[in-house]
């Protein structure tokens, strides 16, 4: 019973995090630097904290310091999705590029913010360096492999693929993207990611009930469900997107239905509780 309060938490933050990051998405661009600027302001925040409760071993430092890597995350996202740290390219992937040219130049279009990420976590692992309470950098890396997850997935090809929900500024994104059936590392990714989370319930269940370690075990694990539902979202075609609807509302361009006849439907696929918005016209994908 302890552990709901943690696990009903934790679902609730990330439904909330993804529809606050589609409404400020969808805000106009003049908004842009203001959002970037607060949640930065918030992330910095969030690192403080880390370095307070690093030795903090009761509930409320493992609530603490799940929060304050959720804060740095948001901020990595919001600093990508708001197209202010993308990549050293922001091209349309060119016409008949496969293999490893297609990937080099898909890693050349994120990797100032996959850099930004890299350094994140070396912040945050130096803040709880040799701690009792190292459950923020757990949270920070549980976001990190499964977004990284999601990326090699959706690059290879998977059927419900996010282009209509990302911000018009990085549609060229999406032209890096590829419509598949399945791909060969999809099922792996699925398998590990549960059986982790699997081993983290266990952890959970089998600490102290209402402890530190069991809430903080709890929260890690949930937000991995989370993760592995993410990804299966990227292959059963249902309306997920419903979920986030209330987030779309600041935008006036949104994509109507009829817009991708030319694909088949494709529901939102998330990516570690962060989502972006749908782009304002129809959008060519790979299929290599």
């Amino acid at each position: 019973m302890e552990l709901l309060i943690p696990v009903a938490l934790t679902i609730f933050v990330w439904w909330f995090a993804t529809g606050a990051v589609l409404y400020l998405n969808g805000l106009p661009a003049c908004t842009f630097r203001w959002s970037n600027g607060i949640t930065g302001l918030i992330g910095l925040c969030g690192l403080f904290a880390l370095y307070l409760t690093r030795e903090d071993t009761t509930p409320m430092g493992a609530y603490t310091a799940f929060f304050g890597a959720l804060a740095v995350w948001a901020w990595n996202e919001m600093s990508f999705l708001l197209g202010h740290i993308t990549g050293s390219s922001r091209e349309d992937c060119p016409g008949g590029v496969h293999g490893v040219r297609r990937f080099i130049l898909a890693t050349r279009s994120i990797i100032y913010h996959e850099l930004v990420i890299l350094a994140s976590a070396a912040a945050i692992a130096l803040v709880t360096w040799g701690a009792a309470n190292r459950f923020g950098l757990y949270t920070f890396l549980v976001f990190w492999v499964m977004r990284l997850s999601t990326k090699f997935n959706i690059f290879l090809g998977v059927p419900n693929i996010t282009v209509q929900f990302l911000p018009k500024h990085l549609a060229y994104l999406a032209t890096y993207f590829a419509h598949r059936p399945m791909n060969l590392l999809f099922p792996f990714s699925v398998t590990a990611s549960t059986l982790a989370a699997a081993w983290l319930i266990h952890l959970a269940i089998q600490s102290p009930a209402g402890g530190f370690e069991s809430v903080g075990y709890a929260m890690v694990a949930t937000l991995l469900v989370l993760g592995v539902l993410e990804h299966w979202f990227l292959v059963i075609p249902l309306p997920f997107g419903e979920l986030w609807s209330w987030g779309l509302g600041s935008r006036e361009d949104r994509v109507q239905p009829s817009a991708h006849k030319s694909e088949k439907s494709q529901p939102l696929a998330l990516t570690s509780a962060i989502a972006t918005p749908p782009i304002g016209g129809p959008i060519k994908t790979s299929r290599t």
